[in-house]
């Protein structure tokens, strides 16, 4: 790709697991790439790691509002462009039945994972994405597509997640995309707790016969953020190694 134009994205939630591996999906193609997170020892770690040269690090919460206006102004005095916007940041503090669980955390839970997807495509496309295109991608989860028992708040969030997503790629087309991906179990220390000690049990549900990692995501990502996904919008690309085609996943 050596004369495909050095694009820039931001990648919300990128010092480690598939944040990470998505920012380095893009550095390997060339992109430059702002990634953030809420503690800046780890974030300016992955930068290292993927070179500071393509990368920038902003450290803050995702749904901070003042964070985001500095990401997005950081991203654009060092690249001059947001051609790309990956909302990847997300929470599940709990697991347990729906309505054992409090308010505030339904609300911590809701605002993260979907207001802040919201809050940063808004701010991107104000300023640059509304007047020069772009694309989008949401990462979501299988769980926002059947219950998930466990994790129903999660799986909540994840459809409003996967419903945006839909709704924006309607109202911004024809220049911005969006488009969202579905994973299922990808071997983070995010989801450690529905794998670990068990990983060959809960991988025996899954046709392709392993659990995800955070390159499966990353790659998926990449694609839906390039060119050859010029005409795809308003999708969502599960993950998950079949597991949905056998009732394994929930």
């Amino acid at each position: 790709m050596a004369d495909r134009p050095a694009r820039a994205a931001i990648v919300t939630g990128a010092s480690r697991g598939i944040g990470l591996a998505i920012a380095q999906a893009l550095v390997q193609r060339g992109d430059r790439v702002c990634i953030t997170g809420r503690n800046l020892e780890p974030l300016a770690e992955a930068a290292a790691e993927l070179g500071t040269d393509q990368v920038i690090y902003v450290a803050g919460k995702a749904h901070d509002q003042a964070h985001q206006d500095e990401a997005i102004a950081k991203t654009l005095d060092a690249f001059g462009r947001i051609d790309y916007l990956v909302n990847n940041v997300g929470t599940n503090p709990v697991f347990g039945p729906v309505l054992d669980l409090t308010s505030d955390v339904a609300r911590k839970i809701i605002d993260i994972n979907v207001v802040s997807a919201f809050e940063w495509t808004q701010r991107v496309h104000r300023a640059f994405m509304g007047a020069n295109g772009g694309a989008i991608v949401n990462v979501a989860s299988v769980a926002g597509l059947r219950p998930a028992p466990g994790i129903g708040l999660y799986g909540l969030s994840k459809a409003a997640l996967i419903y945006l997503t839909e709704q924006l790629a309607v109202e911004l087309g024809p220049s911005i995309r969006v488009n969202a991906v579905a994973p299922a179990v990808v071997k983070t220390k995010f989801a450690q707790a529905l794998y670990e000690g068990r990983e060959e049990e809960v991988a025996k549900h899954y046709p392709l016969g392993r659990l995800g990692v955070p390159e499966d995501v990353g790659s998926a990502v990449a694609f839906l953020l390039s060119d050859g996904a010029s005409w795809i919008t308003g999708q969502t690309l599960v993950l998950d190694g079949g597991a949905l085609k056998t009732g394994g996943v929930g």
